[in-house]
């Protein structure tokens, strides 16, 4: 997720410029510190838990991200971020379940629920190098939005996925149970946004406001959680709403600073203890025992992007600019749309919540937090090139075509 610009320098802003200056980028540097942590202090193992990352972490990250995410840019990209964050992570994940299953044999079933672990995108490190080099702002909210949102769709496809392995549910009620979790999560997550961006633009002085948002952040993922909803795509829409309805002039400026001071160094510190969550979590799995499953799960996970990207967003560029919902991307956006996909926090909670007698429990494990290593390193790792040559800002790129 975007960094958010700092009203006050503070330790944690000190250490986040001194990342963003490493050539490592952040996230890769966080994982690496939980690997070593893991080897220095084993018993760091059983902290590590699913609540840990999806309940006390995820929250807020996602919550300060989308509060500063820009409306008119979203206004601007909502058919192509629709296009990546509901049919995208669908097919991704059937893509990758598909692969899986005639590569190495896993029932179909289980690989579907790998590919649910790993739909969800989670590019925070590529979205900092897009920010870094001044990368043209729509390409970053796409980025960044579609991280958000993916968050949500991924999690909901992973549960509908576990349901269908352990209850037996049929396709159709799985179906109808992704599609309404998703609606209800929208509409509670907007509407408590809503509410919050009421009382923060009324209520006085800047504690009460910065408390408002933070107990909107958590309370709308409890509530949603607790009524089977998903609990990161409220949140995430509780902080667009309150972004979008309460920026703007809206709050007072005394207020806007206070939500700013207490998100930006909150973020910051969020995003360092997910990412060694990460590697504390990953570097006890075994991973290499799981070498030539990881290796087709990479594959999958690079044939599936590459069809979501190249698939829906370029082929389907053309019926979306004749509808008039989008208008269209250029071309050259693509390739690092393609190489933005990597998998980070939200695929290692879920391995992680696993029910201990899971069938294959332990090999599909192995798989996500190899697939989340190897994404992490290599795409994270090589980002910045590819968008100095695809998606330089002062250099107009050519744009699809609509005939």
């Amino acid at each position: 997720m975007r960094s958010i610009g700092p009203p006050h320098d503070s330790p944690v802003d000190g250490l986040t410029r001194r990342l963003r200056a490493s050539p490592v980028p952040g996230p890769i540097a966080f994982v690496a510190v939980g690997a070593l942590l893991a080897v220095v202090a084993p018993q760091l193992r059983p902290a590590v838990t699913p609540d840990l990352v999806l309940v006390a972490l995820l929250p807020g990250l996602v919550f300060a991200a989308a509060y500063h995410l820009h409306w008119d840019d979203l206004r601007r990209a909502y058919g192509w971020i629709a296009f990546l964050a509901v049919p995208g992570v669908l097919v991704s994940a059937g893509i990758i379940a598909l692969v899986l299953d005639r590569a190495i044999g896993l029932r179909l079933d289980l690989a579907f629920v790998v590919g649910a672990m790993v739909s969800a995108t989670d590019p925070a490190a590529v979205v900092a190098t897009f920010t870094k080099l001044h990368a043209p702002r729509r390409l970053v909210a796409i980025v960044d939005a579609e991280s958000l949102l993916n968050d949500g769709t991924g999690l909901v496809a992973f549960a509908v996925a576990l349901a269908f392995v352990t209850r037996g549910i049929a396709p159709g009620d799985a179906a109808w149970l992704f599609a309404l979790t998703i609606a209800g999560s929208a509409v509670l997550g907007a509407a408590a946004g809503a509410v919050a961006a009421l009382l923060v633009t009324r209520l006085p002085g800047r504690a009460l406001p910065a408390v408002t948002s933070l107990v909107t952040a958590y309370g709308v993922y409890l509530v949603a959680t607790a009524i089977g909803l998903s609990g990161v795509l409220a949140t995430v829409l509780a902080g667009i709403a309150l972004g979008s309805l309460g920026r703007g002039g809206r709050i007072d400026a005394r207020a806007e600073a206070a939500l700013d001071g207490l998100w930006h160094p909150l973020s910051a510190l969020l995003n360092a203890l997910i990412f060694i969550a990460v590697g504390i979590a990953i570097a006890h799995s075994d991973t290499l025992e799981a070498l030539v499953p990881i290796a087709w799960g990479v594959v999958a996970v690079l044939v599936a992007r590459a069809a979501v990207v190249y698939g829906l967003l370029g082929a389907g560029g053309r019926l979306l600019e004749r509808l008039r919902i989008a208008t269209a991307l250029p071309v050259r956006w693509l390739h690092p749309l393609f190489w933005a996909g990597l998998r980070g926090a939200v695929a290692t909670a879920a391995a992680l919540s696993l029910p201990l007698d899971f069938p294959e429990r332990a090999l599909l494990q192995r798989i996500t937090f190899g697939i989340v290593v190897v994404t992490l390193v290599v795409q994270g790792g090589s980002a910045g090139w590819l968008v100095r040559r695809a998606a330089p800002a002062d250099q107009p790129a050519r744009r699809l075509r609509t005939t």
